[in-house]
């Protein structure tokens, strides 16, 4: 189904996505990032901690490493300050690559077990659909970002993967 050259390459994406993001969100006005604007999870700070927490929860079932503690209903306030979500995002954005860089062919294949708080239930799933659910809900939040940016004026970096630097 994928392959460990298709988690490096999502990996590599990703991070590029978010380094763009970084530094946009550095320069930007703290009420424009918190002001609710028809998303999901509201602004575009609750869409960004929302990711984060997801990437968390998804990178931790592959690597065994820690998972976050609040529930899907926080994660929009998963860190304090757009400084602090910087930080965590490259972070997290190392952990990824880190794992993408270590994952097997054999890593990719079997079963997932986990317990979903969001849905209150047990679920069991191919490997290989969980690391693509990592990669889409990482690829839908970024562009729900992308509209909030482009709709108050902003212009976000290119999202298309053929144009992604070799350096990432």
């Amino acid at each position: 189904m994928i392959t460990p050259a298709y988690c490096q390459t999502m990996a590599r994406y990703n991070a590029w996505q978010n380094k763009g993001l970084r530094d946009m969100i550095a320069e930007m006005d703290r009420d424009a990032l918190y002001l609710d604007r028809g998303a999901f999870f509201g602004s575009i700070m609750g869409t960004l901690n929302h990711l984060l927490w997801g990437d968390t929860i998804w990178i931790s079932r592959f690597d065994g490493g820690q998972g976050p503690d609040p529930s899907i209903k926080d994660s929009v306030d998963f860190t304090p300050t757009p400084a602090v979500w910087a930080g965590e995002r490259f972070k997290m954005d190392a952990r990824i690559k880190l794992w993408a860089e270590r994952v097997s062919a054999i890593d990719l294949v079997g079963e997932l077990s986990w317990h979903s708080g969001a849905m209150n239930r047990d679920f069991t799933r191919p490997i290989a659909l969980c690391v693509m659910q990592l990669f889409n809900h990482q690829t839908h939040h970024r562009g729900q970002v992308h509209a909030m940016l482009t709709a108050m004026g902003q212009r976000p970096n290119d999202t298309d993967l053929p144009f992604m630097p070799e350096d990432f």
